[in-house]
């Protein structure tokens, strides 16, 4: 390693920084496993909870601009706020979920694979393949709007048209208190979410599921099954006969019953909801939150990657008290990992693509060392076992990888 040069890049990766334990690991990653050996460039945004409550939030916007012009990001775990962190962070406001501001910047598409690893085996033993979730990243519930009812109120749905004339559909007569919701998608961010989910099939050269619940909704959900059949049809057929890989629509209820028995290998695509849940299932399954990738992609090629956790509060409070912790960063390290091999295949910088790649499998090896956190350690059936703590972890994948360079 003394004639070691560092990797050069061109152009820079849009850098997102984080809150409370994972900012601490984003440090570590970068001084640890990234600039000893990258000459690391970076335009820095600073997403931690205190800077954008003192930007009124206008640094999530910046940040979301800048990977529109330079194409990849990487973002570390954020808060979103709820009132006990408003409170505990004196925030002017409760600011949105970071996450879902630049989603909507991007029009992006959220793909999310697990990170097999020998020694920590699913809790779906068939699942001997990832199953990438592809989750729609705009509108439905999480850009609803709802109230509270009183009784002997009637609710209805009113369409506006443009030249003045309403339509209008009876939601509810309301005899007793209830609740109502309106929730809404556009045609173009359906189309948007479709194209990203049919070239990432490509890319991968994995079969596509999509499911919804048309039968019950008749329009709203209808109205995704179509998009999606008629790009396809359009644009991807002959490309994906030409491959050997298949598109199909199903039922979500259905598509549970499938995944279920499959052994993965696919991608499956939900509505914004059903991802947001599937997700979190998928990946409990294999593992933990803190054992996925996770990547958003735009339709026309911008890329954000993630740690698809939480900033580990728990270990953050822990740190605080002057304890040691024992942190996955597993995810935050593979955010890294993509976006400097995008970045790397974007500029034709093979070098950089292949550290990213030794990287990864350093990561992989020293976990089927026996080397892990706590949280791994949990997981793991090895028989031979060493903990660490977070520190200790990224200095033993820094072993590893200094002899694959």
């Amino acid at each position: 390693m003394a004639d070691f040069k560092k990797i050069p890049m061109t152009t820079p990766l849009v850098e997102m920084d984080g809150d409370e334990m994972t900012r601490l690991i984003w440090k570590m990653i970068k001084d640890i496993l990234l600039t000893p050996y990258i000459d690391l460039k970076t335009e820095y945004y600073d997403l931690g909870l205190e800077h954008r409550d003192a930007t009124n939030d206008q640094v999530t916007v910046d940040s979301a601009e800048a990977t529109k012009k330079y194409g990849v990001a990487v973002k570390c775990a954020t808060i979103t706020p709820n009132a006990a962190r408003v409170k505990e962070y004196n925030l002017k406001e409760m600011w949105k979920s970071p996450n879902g501001t630049i989603r909507a910047i991007l029009d992006g598409t959220v793909f999310r694979a697990p990170i097999l690893v020998k020694g920590i085996t699913p809790f779906i033993p068939n699942w001997t393949k990832p199953i990438t979730i592809a989750r729609h990243a705009y509108g439905d519930v999480y850009k609803n709007t709802e109230m509270s009812v009183p009784a002997g109120a009637k609710a209805e749905l009113v369409v506006t048209k443009a030249d003045g004339t309403e339509e209008r559909r009876t939601i509810h007569d309301f005899q007793t208190p209830g609740i109502i919701q309106g929730v809404h998608n556009t045609d173009k961010s359906i189309a948007s979410f479709a194209r990203a989910c049919f070239n990432y099939a490509l890319s991968t050269k994995q079969d596509l599921w999509f499911a919804t619940k048309d039968t019950i909704s008749k329009t709203y959900d209808h109205r995704f099954k179509d998009i999606f059949q008629e790009i396809f049809d359009a644009e991807y057929k002959e490309k994906f006969e030409a491959l050997g890989i298949e598109y199909f629509y199903t039922l979500i209820d259905d598509a549970v019953a499938r995944v279920i028995r499959s052994e993965g290998g696919y991608i499956w695509a939900c509505k914004n909801y059903d991802g947001d849940v599937m997700s979190d299932m998928v990946a409990t399954a294999y593992g933990s939150l803190a054992m996925m990738t996770s990547v958003l992609v735009s339709p026309d090629g911008i890329y954000e990657y993630e740690a698809a956790h939480g900033t580990v509060q728990r270990h953050y409070y822990k740190h605080l008290k002057g304890e040691k912790t024992s942190t996955n960063s597993m995810a935050t390290l593979f955010a890294w990992t993509g976006a400097l091999r995008k970045r790397g295949e974007l500029d034709h910088i093979d070098a950089l693509v292949d550290f990213a790649d030794k990287l990864e499998k350093a990561s992989i090896q020293t976990i089927e060392d026996g080397v892990m956190t706590g949280d791994l350690a949990s997981m793991s059936t090895l028989e031979n076992i060493t903990k660490v703590n977070t520190e200790e972890f990224l200095l033993a994948i820094r072993d590893r990888l200094e002899k694959l360079l």
